[in-house]
């Protein structure tokens, strides 16, 4: 394990509820994925009126908003998206529970935007893969887990 987790803790403890919180996190980001690409969207469009329409171009880059979203959270030092935040999950190399370097944040969110456009049905990947892993998860080598597993909360009397 890495010094990256400072407590001992279990595989099961890391994985409780990751698949609820996993589904809460991304409705909580794509909440916020849709309010970032409506604002780039109205200031394109604003600035393309001032311009003549020489911003309206821009318009084409709207589809990598959630990928580089994914990518700039999961390399970030939080190592997670606001919503996995929110949930309590971080990202975490399935090897030894480090960070993510930047090569595995930027194959975890291609390999996401690949599985919606195959198909969310490949996010059942999940349900039958050990440590709860979806596709993007297994291609890059990443797990998520509970960032303070039910373990963390327990004091002994």
């Amino acid at each position: 394990m890495s010094t990256d987790l400072a407590l001992p803790w279990t595989p099961g403890a890391l994985l409780a509820g990751v698949r609820r919180r996993r589904v809460f996190a991304w409705l909580v980001d794509i909440v916020l994925i849709g309010f970032l690409a409506l604002s780039w969207v109205m200031l394109l469009v604003g600035l393309g009126f001032l311009t003549f329409g020489l911003t309206w171009g821009l318009l084409g880059w709207v589809p990598l908003i959630p990928l580089l979203y994914n990518w700039l959270w999961v390399a970030s030092p939080a190592s997670a998206t606001p919503g996995q935040m929110l949930m309590g999950l971080i990202v975490r190399r399935d090897a030894d529970l480090g960070r993510p370097s930047p090569l595995q944040a930027v194959v975890s969110a291609l390999g996401y935007e690949v599985t919606i456009a195959a198909g969310a049905v490949w996010f059942a990947v999940c349900l039958v893969t050990t440590h709860k892993r979806c596709l993007h998860d297994l291609v890059s080598g990443l797990v998520v887990v509970r960032r303070y597993p039910p373990a963390f909360y327990h004091f002994p009397d």
